[in-house]
């Protein structure tokens, strides 16, 4: 698998040629749908909360004696089933996120890579700097490579005069290579990624990279 790697214009300056090892496969699209669930779930607030018959103030006293007053029996006006009561089976805060194995979340990230590859929606560019925070130079990249929709920039590391340069481009976010993960890229319309990047992502897909 060859890839093209372009300037901030779009224009071709050198092919990369992938291992077909990793990238000829079809893709995992059950593992996708495991790591794109975990993502979500960990993104979960989990603070819903309802107030059972014990936490609602009030009804300490019997509203009225056990037996001979023709009504039914009743202990509390906090009662689920009296207004102003209770919530019965009502949610309570609790942590709906969960994590996958390392090399599971590796492999989610290779499979998104690989389906983003072949529909053409990851760019390498060559490089992206700046020596001083200026927008204007990289105002133009979502009319060069189309992006109309939320899409993503992986750099290899960040500085300071790049991240202040790009956070204010309409549908871009910023991530590094270390902490790009499969949800970042299956949500992006488009990838644009530096080529330093690319290889550091290459690498962490085939099982040396430092992080999952």
């Amino acid at each position: 698998m060859q890839i093209q790697v372009v300037d901030l214009n779009g224009k071709s300056i050198e092919t990369l040629t992938l291992d077909s090892a990793p990238w000829d496969r079809p893709v995992n699209l059950v593992l996708l749908a495991q790591a794109v669930r975990m993502y979500r779930s960990n993104q979960r607030a989990g603070t819903a909360s309802t107030k059972t018959r014990g936490d609602v103030s009030g009804g300490g006293k019997k509203p009225w004696k056990q037996k001979h007053t023709g009504r039914a029996r009743a202990g509390s006006i906090r009662s689920p089933l009296w207004r102003h009561g209770g919530v019965a089976f009502g949610p309570h805060p609790r942590r709906f996120g969960y994590d996958l194995p390392k090399a599971m979340k590796r492999k989610a990230l290779l499979e998104s890579l690989k389906g983003k590859l072949r529909d053409q929606e990851v760019v390498v560019v060559n490089e992206l700097s700046a020596q001083q925070p200026k927008t204007k130079p990289f105002a133009g990249l979502a009319r060069t490579f189309g992006v109309t929709g939320s899409s993503v920039i992986v750099v290899e590391e960040f500085r300071e005069p790049l991240v202040k340069s790009l956070r204010n481009l309409a549908h871009f976010a910023l991530r590094r290579a270390s902490d790009l993960n499969a949800f970042d890229v299956l949500n992006a319309q488009k990838v644009l990624v530096t080529k330093q990047a690319f290889q550091s992502l290459q690498t962490r897909v085939g099982g040396n990279g430092p992080h999952a």
